[in-house]
């Protein structure tokens, strides 16, 4: 599969089947998240894959939708602001570093098979208070991930012409 096919086969899965994510797979998917790049190479991230079931029922508190509750495992994605490179103007990187770091695994995910979907809108207050985060350490998004139980949906995206500016 080259990479066009696989960006092409990465959707964001809203329906898993009730079957567990075998270890080789989510250790495959972890290492594509481990060689992410990272400005500074700062690795500014941590990336806490949620199986247990009291750790899942958090996870579906700080997002409560049916659709959620159907993966069989969780991965929480946060960054580590005592560890992001800071630009010379103060922007800040973490954020951007774990967004890189979360693609790479959607799409591995999605070469071995695997569906996944960005959450965003979570209550990520109760998650940090929850999981009893540091100061420095923010949630940035969770992950659900397995077996997806829908086809792909097709893709709704703007025209080269209208995101290319060629100078």
């Amino acid at each position: 599969m080259n990479f066009l096919e696989i960006v092409n086969k990465r959707f964001s899965c809203r329906s898993y089947e009730a079957r567990d994510v075998e270890k080789e797979k989510l250790d495959y998917v972890m290492e594509c998240v481990r060689l992410a790049p990272s400005a500074v190479n700062r690795q500014p991230w941590v990336f806490r894959i949620i199986r247990s079931e009291e750790g899942k029922a958090l996870m579906q508190r700080c997002y409560d939708r049916e659709w959620f509750r159907s993966a069989p495992l969780y991965i929480l994605a946060s960054v580590r602001h005592d560890e992001e490179w800071v630009r010379a103007d103060g922007k800040h990187h973490g954020d951007i570093d774990v967004a890189i770091a979360v693609q790479h695994l959607c799409l591995a995910a999605a070469e071995i098979g695997l569906g996944t979907c960005w959450v965003c809108n979570f209550d990520a207050d109760l998650c940090k208070k929850e999981l009893d985060l540091s100061e420095k350490e923010d949630p940035i998004a969770i992950i659900p991930i397995g077996y997806p139980a829908c086809d792909v949906t097709p893709k709704k995206r703007k025209a080269m012409e209208q995101m290319t500016l060629i100078d």
